[in-house]
Protein backbone atom coordinates (compact mmCIF):
# COMPACT_ATOMS: atom_id res chain seq x y z
CA UNK A 1 0.00 0.00 0.00
CA UNK A 2 2.70 2.23 0.68
CA UNK A 3 4.54 1.90 -2.46
CA UNK A 4 1.20 2.81 -4.25
CA UNK A 5 0.72 6.21 -2.29
CA UNK A 6 3.82 6.84 -3.05
CA UNK A 7 3.52 6.33 -6.75
CA UNK A 8 0.33 8.26 -6.57
CA UNK A 9 1.89 11.02 -5.10
CA UNK A 10 4.98 10.87 -7.46
CA UNK A 11 2.02 11.29 -9.97
CA UNK A 12 0.34 14.61 -8.54
CA UNK A 13 3.63 16.53 -8.12
CA UNK A 14 5.14 15.32 -4.96
CA UNK A 15 7.30 12.41 -3.83
CA UNK A 16 7.61 10.73 -0.04
CA UNK A 17 10.62 11.29 1.82
CA UNK A 18 11.01 7.74 3.78
CA UNK A 19 14.00 9.53 6.46
CA UNK A 20 11.44 12.09 8.12
CA UNK A 21 8.05 11.57 7.01
CA UNK A 22 7.44 14.59 5.07
CA UNK A 23 5.72 15.28 1.51
CA UNK A 24 8.03 17.63 -0.37
CA UNK A 25 6.33 19.12 -3.01
CA UNK A 26 8.31 18.88 -6.48
CA UNK A 27 8.82 22.42 -7.85
CA UNK A 28 7.63 24.03 -11.36
CA UNK A 29 8.44 27.47 -13.05
CA UNK A 30 5.70 28.10 -15.40
CA UNK A 31 6.69 30.42 -18.07
CA UNK A 32 3.74 32.95 -18.45
CA UNK A 33 2.70 35.40 -21.53
CA UNK A 34 -0.36 36.80 -20.22
CA UNK A 35 -2.51 34.39 -22.21
CA UNK A 36 -4.94 31.91 -21.00
CA UNK A 37 -3.25 28.55 -22.02
CA UNK A 38 -0.18 29.67 -19.36
CA UNK A 39 -2.69 30.75 -16.79
CA UNK A 40 -4.37 26.92 -17.42
CA UNK A 41 -1.18 25.83 -17.17
CA UNK A 42 -0.47 27.12 -13.68
CA UNK A 43 -3.89 26.47 -12.39
CA UNK A 44 -3.59 22.46 -13.75
CA UNK A 45 -0.18 22.08 -12.19
CA UNK A 46 -1.60 23.39 -8.94
CA UNK A 47 -4.09 21.15 -8.70
CA UNK A 48 -1.53 18.63 -9.37
CA UNK A 49 0.05 20.00 -6.13
CA UNK A 50 3.41 21.28 -7.65
CA UNK A 51 4.62 24.04 -5.79
CA UNK A 52 3.84 26.45 -8.68
CA UNK A 53 5.70 30.11 -8.90
CA UNK A 54 4.85 32.04 -11.91
CA UNK A 55 6.87 34.28 -14.10
CA UNK A 56 6.60 36.63 -17.31
CA UNK A 57 9.87 36.91 -19.70
CA UNK A 58 10.76 40.62 -20.59
CA UNK A 59 11.68 40.38 -24.09
CA UNK A 60 11.95 43.53 -24.88
CA UNK A 61 11.05 47.44 -24.77
CA UNK A 62 8.20 48.09 -26.70
CA UNK A 63 9.89 51.77 -27.76
CA UNK A 64 13.06 49.85 -28.87
CA UNK A 65 10.87 48.22 -31.66
CA UNK A 66 8.53 51.21 -32.14
CA UNK A 67 5.34 49.39 -30.64
CA UNK A 68 2.98 51.08 -28.35
CA UNK A 69 2.86 49.75 -25.17
CA UNK A 70 -0.98 48.19 -25.39
CA UNK A 71 1.19 46.37 -28.62
CA UNK A 72 3.12 43.53 -28.06
CA UNK A 73 3.58 40.03 -25.56
CA UNK A 74 5.52 42.58 -22.97
CA UNK A 75 2.83 44.79 -22.77
CA UNK A 76 1.82 45.70 -19.01
CA UNK A 77 -1.90 44.17 -19.86
CA UNK A 78 -0.10 41.09 -20.30
CA UNK A 79 1.70 41.26 -17.27
CA UNK A 80 -0.91 42.61 -15.56
CA UNK A 81 -3.44 39.22 -17.08
CA UNK A 82 -0.33 37.08 -15.90
CA UNK A 83 -0.20 38.39 -12.40
CA UNK A 84 -3.79 38.32 -11.79
CA UNK A 85 -4.08 34.69 -12.67
CA UNK A 86 -0.94 33.70 -10.70
CA UNK A 87 -2.40 35.83 -7.67
CA UNK A 88 -5.76 34.52 -7.89
CA UNK A 89 -4.33 30.70 -7.35
CA UNK A 90 -2.44 32.13 -4.62
CA UNK A 91 0.97 32.02 -6.40
CA UNK A 92 3.68 34.09 -6.26
CA UNK A 93 4.53 35.75 -9.89
CA UNK A 94 8.26 37.85 -10.94
CA UNK A 95 8.91 39.26 -14.24
CA UNK A 96 12.45 38.15 -15.72
CA UNK A 97 14.14 40.71 -17.85
CA UNK A 98 15.55 38.60 -20.89
CA UNK A 99 16.16 41.74 -22.67
CA UNK A 100 19.73 41.48 -23.91
CA UNK A 101 18.70 37.42 -24.52
CA UNK A 102 16.21 37.79 -26.59
CA UNK A 103 17.99 40.40 -29.17
CA UNK A 104 21.08 38.68 -29.52
CA UNK A 105 19.45 35.04 -30.12
CA UNK A 106 16.25 36.29 -31.73
CA UNK A 107 15.50 39.66 -33.16
CA UNK A 108 19.33 39.20 -34.89
CA UNK A 109 19.36 36.04 -36.02
CA UNK A 110 15.70 37.30 -37.29
CA UNK A 111 17.33 40.17 -38.63
CA UNK A 112 20.58 38.67 -40.30
CA UNK A 113 18.55 35.30 -41.95
CA UNK A 114 16.69 37.97 -44.01
CA UNK A 115 19.77 39.62 -44.69
CA UNK A 116 21.47 36.60 -46.01
CA UNK A 117 17.95 35.53 -48.08
CA UNK A 118 16.54 33.05 -45.57
CA UNK A 119 13.50 33.19 -44.26
CA UNK A 120 13.64 32.89 -40.76
CA UNK A 121 11.30 31.56 -38.01
CA UNK A 122 11.64 33.60 -34.76
CA UNK A 123 9.28 31.13 -33.03
CA UNK A 124 11.23 28.52 -32.48
CA UNK A 125 14.71 30.82 -31.98
CA UNK A 126 12.59 31.98 -28.77
CA UNK A 127 11.68 28.56 -27.36
CA UNK A 128 15.09 27.30 -28.17
CA UNK A 129 17.20 29.56 -26.85
CA UNK A 130 15.04 31.54 -24.50
CA UNK A 131 12.19 29.34 -22.79
CA UNK A 132 14.19 26.24 -22.75
CA UNK A 133 17.51 27.61 -22.39
CA UNK A 134 17.25 30.97 -20.11
CA UNK A 135 14.85 30.00 -18.03
CA UNK A 136 15.85 26.62 -17.98
CA UNK A 137 19.28 27.52 -16.64
CA UNK A 138 17.62 29.72 -14.00
CA UNK A 139 15.15 27.65 -13.10
CA UNK A 140 18.33 24.93 -12.31
CA UNK A 141 20.23 27.76 -10.45
CA UNK A 142 16.70 28.54 -8.16
CA UNK A 143 16.65 24.51 -7.62
CA UNK A 144 13.70 24.14 -9.17
CA UNK A 145 12.43 20.69 -10.96
CA UNK A 146 10.53 21.14 -13.58
CA UNK A 147 9.68 24.71 -16.24
CA UNK A 148 5.96 24.62 -17.82
CA UNK A 149 4.91 26.15 -20.68
CA UNK A 150 1.85 26.43 -22.48
CA UNK A 151 2.53 24.67 -25.36
CA UNK A 152 0.11 21.93 -27.13
CA UNK A 153 2.58 18.82 -27.45
CA UNK A 154 2.90 16.50 -25.14
CA UNK A 155 6.09 14.66 -23.58
CA UNK A 156 6.30 10.88 -22.62
CA UNK A 157 9.05 8.61 -21.96
CA UNK A 158 9.52 5.37 -24.61
CA UNK A 159 10.38 2.88 -21.70
CA UNK A 160 12.04 0.94 -24.49
CA UNK A 161 14.79 2.65 -25.73
CA UNK A 162 14.85 4.80 -22.29
CA UNK A 163 14.66 8.76 -23.86
CA UNK A 164 12.06 11.55 -23.55
CA UNK A 165 9.71 11.74 -26.73
CA UNK A 166 7.29 14.51 -28.02
CA UNK A 167 4.52 13.76 -29.22
CA UNK A 168 1.26 15.89 -31.27
CA UNK A 169 -0.90 17.07 -28.77
CA UNK A 170 -4.70 15.60 -28.96
CA UNK A 171 -5.52 18.94 -30.60
CA UNK A 172 -4.80 18.64 -33.59
CA UNK A 173 -5.66 21.75 -34.95
CA UNK A 174 -3.49 23.87 -31.80
CA UNK A 175 -0.25 21.25 -32.02
CA UNK A 176 2.78 22.66 -31.94
CA UNK A 177 5.29 20.06 -31.87
CA UNK A 178 6.77 21.66 -34.76
CA UNK A 179 8.69 24.56 -33.23
CA UNK A 180 9.57 21.85 -30.08
CA UNK A 181 12.24 19.77 -32.32
CA UNK A 182 15.31 21.00 -30.86
CA UNK A 183 14.69 19.70 -27.51
CA UNK A 184 17.27 18.08 -25.28
CA UNK A 185 17.39 14.71 -23.33
CA UNK A 186 17.85 17.09 -20.09
CA UNK A 187 15.27 19.30 -21.10
CA UNK A 188 12.35 17.08 -22.06
CA UNK A 189 12.85 15.25 -18.45
CA UNK A 190 12.55 18.85 -16.99
CA UNK A 191 9.77 19.90 -19.01
CA UNK A 192 6.09 19.96 -18.54
CA UNK A 193 2.81 20.52 -21.52
CA UNK A 194 0.17 20.64 -18.90
CA UNK A 195 -2.02 21.27 -21.93
CA UNK A 196 -1.12 18.49 -24.48
CA UNK A 197 -3.97 16.51 -23.66
CA UNK A 198 -6.76 19.15 -23.62
CA UNK A 199 -8.49 20.47 -26.33
CA UNK A 200 -8.48 24.28 -26.55
CA UNK A 201 -12.56 24.80 -25.85
CA UNK A 202 -11.48 22.85 -22.51
CA UNK A 203 -8.69 25.22 -22.06
CA UNK A 204 -11.12 28.32 -22.04
CA UNK A 205 -13.88 26.75 -20.44
CA UNK A 206 -11.32 26.03 -17.44
CA UNK A 207 -10.10 29.68 -17.28
CA UNK A 208 -14.21 30.54 -17.07
CA UNK A 209 -14.49 28.70 -14.30
CA UNK A 210 -11.66 29.92 -12.19
CA UNK A 211 -12.68 33.57 -12.85
CA UNK A 212 -9.41 34.21 -15.03
CA UNK A 213 -9.51 37.93 -16.95
CA UNK A 214 -7.90 36.35 -19.78
CA UNK A 215 -10.68 33.59 -20.29
CA UNK A 216 -11.59 34.99 -24.08
CA UNK A 217 -8.45 36.72 -24.76
CA UNK A 218 -7.59 35.95 -28.26
CA UNK A 219 -4.76 34.12 -29.62
CA UNK A 220 -1.75 35.69 -30.51
CA UNK A 221 -0.54 34.92 -33.89
CA UNK A 222 1.61 37.78 -35.61
CA UNK A 223 5.90 37.81 -34.52
CA UNK A 224 6.02 39.47 -31.25
CA UNK A 225 8.36 42.40 -31.79
CA UNK A 226 6.76 43.16 -35.67
CA UNK A 227 4.18 45.50 -36.05
CA UNK A 228 1.43 44.62 -38.38
CA UNK A 229 3.24 42.00 -40.16
CA UNK A 230 5.82 44.37 -41.56
CA UNK A 231 9.18 42.50 -41.79
CA UNK A 232 11.12 44.82 -43.63
CA UNK A 233 9.36 47.66 -42.09
CA UNK A 234 11.01 46.58 -38.49
CA UNK A 235 14.07 45.81 -39.70
CA UNK A 236 14.89 49.12 -41.48
CA UNK A 237 13.50 50.58 -38.27
CA UNK A 238 15.52 48.69 -36.11
CA UNK A 239 19.19 48.67 -37.54
CA UNK A 240 18.49 52.23 -39.84
CA UNK A 241 19.57 50.44 -42.43
CA UNK A 242 17.93 50.67 -46.07
CA UNK A 243 18.50 47.66 -49.10
CA UNK A 244 19.16 48.55 -52.57
CA UNK A 245 17.07 47.42 -55.20
CA UNK A 246 17.81 45.26 -57.97
CA UNK A 247 17.06 42.61 -60.52
CA UNK A 248 14.32 40.18 -60.81
CA UNK A 249 15.43 37.47 -63.02
CA UNK A 250 14.02 34.19 -64.66
CA UNK A 251 15.20 31.03 -64.16
CA UNK A 252 17.28 31.43 -67.48
CA UNK A 253 19.04 34.42 -65.90
CA UNK A 254 16.95 37.16 -68.46
CA UNK A 255 15.89 40.53 -66.35
CA UNK A 256 12.52 40.66 -66.12
CA UNK A 257 11.96 43.74 -63.50
CA UNK A 258 13.20 45.41 -60.90
CA UNK A 259 12.35 44.49 -56.93
CA UNK A 260 12.41 47.25 -53.70
CA UNK A 261 15.23 44.47 -51.90
CA UNK A 262 15.70 40.96 -50.82
CA UNK A 263 14.95 41.42 -47.36
CA UNK A 264 11.02 42.35 -48.71
CA UNK A 265 10.70 38.83 -50.10
CA UNK A 266 9.61 35.42 -49.23
CA UNK A 267 10.14 31.70 -51.11
CA UNK A 268 6.55 30.98 -52.72
CA UNK A 269 5.21 34.94 -52.55
CA UNK A 270 3.39 36.10 -55.27
CA UNK A 271 1.62 39.23 -54.45
CA UNK A 272 3.21 42.43 -54.05
CA UNK A 273 5.52 41.82 -56.97
CA UNK A 274 5.36 45.24 -58.37
CA UNK A 275 5.29 44.28 -61.65
CA UNK A 276 3.34 42.54 -64.69
CA UNK A 277 5.34 39.69 -66.42
CA UNK A 278 2.31 38.60 -68.60
CA UNK A 279 1.38 35.54 -66.43
CA UNK A 280 1.73 35.23 -62.70
CA UNK A 281 5.04 34.58 -61.24
CA UNK A 282 6.61 33.59 -57.68
CA UNK A 283 9.41 33.98 -55.80
CA UNK A 284 11.72 31.13 -57.05
CA UNK A 285 14.94 31.89 -54.72
CA UNK A 286 17.20 35.20 -53.87
CA UNK A 287 20.68 35.74 -54.50
CA UNK A 288 22.89 37.88 -52.36
CA UNK A 289 26.01 37.61 -53.90
CA UNK A 290 24.25 39.69 -56.94
CA UNK A 291 21.53 41.15 -55.44
CA UNK A 292 18.91 39.45 -57.50
CA UNK A 293 15.72 37.53 -57.13
CA UNK A 294 14.63 35.14 -59.30
CA UNK A 295 10.72 34.06 -60.56
CA UNK A 296 9.68 31.11 -61.63
CA UNK A 297 6.13 29.83 -62.53
CA UNK A 298 4.14 28.12 -59.54
CA UNK A 299 5.14 24.79 -61.07
CA UNK A 300 8.56 25.54 -60.85
CA UNK A 301 8.22 25.72 -57.05
CA UNK A 302 8.14 22.36 -56.07
CA UNK A 303 11.16 20.20 -55.02
CA UNK A 304 11.36 16.48 -53.80
CA UNK A 305 14.11 17.31 -51.76
CA UNK A 306 15.99 19.30 -48.99
CA UNK A 307 19.17 19.38 -46.69
CA UNK A 308 18.72 20.58 -43.30
CA UNK A 309 21.54 20.88 -40.74
CA UNK A 310 21.85 21.66 -36.81
CA UNK A 311 19.44 18.29 -36.48
CA UNK A 312 18.84 17.24 -33.25
CA UNK A 313 17.53 13.58 -33.05
CA UNK A 314 14.95 13.19 -30.14
CA UNK A 315 13.56 9.83 -30.57
CA UNK A 316 17.07 8.40 -31.73
CA UNK A 317 20.26 8.74 -29.78
CA UNK A 318 21.79 8.16 -33.44
CA UNK A 319 20.66 7.17 -37.22
CA UNK A 320 23.43 5.90 -39.60
CA UNK A 321 20.80 4.67 -42.04
CA UNK A 322 17.79 5.70 -44.19
CA UNK A 323 14.84 5.86 -42.81
CA UNK A 324 11.28 6.36 -43.45
CA UNK A 325 9.57 9.54 -42.47
CA UNK A 326 6.82 12.05 -43.12
CA UNK A 327 8.26 15.43 -42.77
CA UNK A 328 6.86 19.13 -41.75
CA UNK A 329 8.49 21.93 -43.82
CA UNK A 330 6.54 24.77 -42.21
CA UNK A 331 4.54 25.09 -39.13
CA UNK A 332 1.02 24.31 -41.03
CA UNK A 333 2.45 22.00 -43.65
CA UNK A 334 0.37 18.72 -44.12
CA UNK A 335 3.36 15.94 -43.08
CA UNK A 336 4.55 14.15 -46.12
CA UNK A 337 5.91 10.90 -46.86
CA UNK A 338 9.61 11.01 -46.82
CA UNK A 339 13.22 9.06 -46.16
CA UNK A 340 16.07 10.47 -43.91
CA UNK A 341 19.17 10.16 -44.68
CA UNK A 342 21.56 11.45 -42.36
CA UNK A 343 24.99 12.64 -44.01
CA UNK A 344 26.81 13.64 -41.01
CA UNK A 345 26.11 13.72 -37.29
CA UNK A 346 23.68 16.91 -37.55
CA UNK A 347 23.00 17.09 -41.66
CA UNK A 348 20.23 15.04 -42.74
CA UNK A 349 18.75 15.17 -46.48
CA UNK A 350 15.30 14.27 -46.99
CA UNK A 351 13.59 13.19 -50.15
CA UNK A 352 10.34 13.64 -50.30
CA UNK A 353 8.08 11.20 -52.46
CA UNK A 354 5.63 13.95 -53.78
CA UNK A 355 7.28 17.33 -55.13
CA UNK A 356 7.06 20.03 -52.36
CA UNK A 357 5.72 23.43 -52.51
CA UNK A 358 8.03 26.20 -52.02
CA UNK A 359 10.57 24.57 -49.78
CA UNK A 360 12.76 27.94 -47.78
CA UNK A 361 16.05 27.86 -46.84
CA UNK A 362 16.22 29.37 -42.96
CA UNK A 363 12.77 27.48 -42.37
CA UNK A 364 12.65 24.02 -39.90
CA UNK A 365 12.11 20.66 -41.31
CA UNK A 366 10.69 18.34 -38.33
CA UNK A 367 10.30 14.43 -38.96
CA UNK A 368 7.81 12.16 -37.60
CA UNK A 369 7.17 8.74 -36.87
CA UNK A 370 2.95 8.98 -36.66
CA UNK A 371 2.22 11.31 -33.68
CA UNK A 372 5.79 11.35 -32.28
CA UNK A 373 9.12 13.82 -33.41
CA UNK A 374 11.74 11.87 -34.22
CA UNK A 375 13.80 14.85 -34.74
CA UNK A 376 14.68 18.32 -36.90
CA UNK A 377 16.62 20.86 -38.38
CA UNK A 378 17.18 24.21 -40.30
CA UNK A 379 16.93 23.93 -44.23
CA UNK A 380 20.21 24.75 -45.56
Amino acid sequence: MGAIITCFLEVIGVFFNNRNGLIIMKKALIAMSGGVDSSVSLYLLKQQGFDCTGVMMKLFENNDIGASRERACCSLEDAEYARDAAYTLGVPFYVYNFVTDFKEQVINRFINAYQNGATPNPCIDCNRHLKFDKLYSRAKQLDVDYIATGHYARIEKNEDTGRYIIRRAIDETKDQSYVLYFMTQEQLAHTLFPLGGLHKYDVRKIAEEQGFVNANKVDSQDICFVRDGDYAGFIEQYTGGSYECGDFIDIHGNVIGRHNGLIRYTIGQRKGLGGTFGKPMYVNSKNTADNTITLCEDSQLFSKSLTACDFNWIAYSKVENPIKVTAKIRYAHAPQKATASPLSHDTVRVDFEEPQRAIAKGQAVVLYDGDTVIGGGTIM
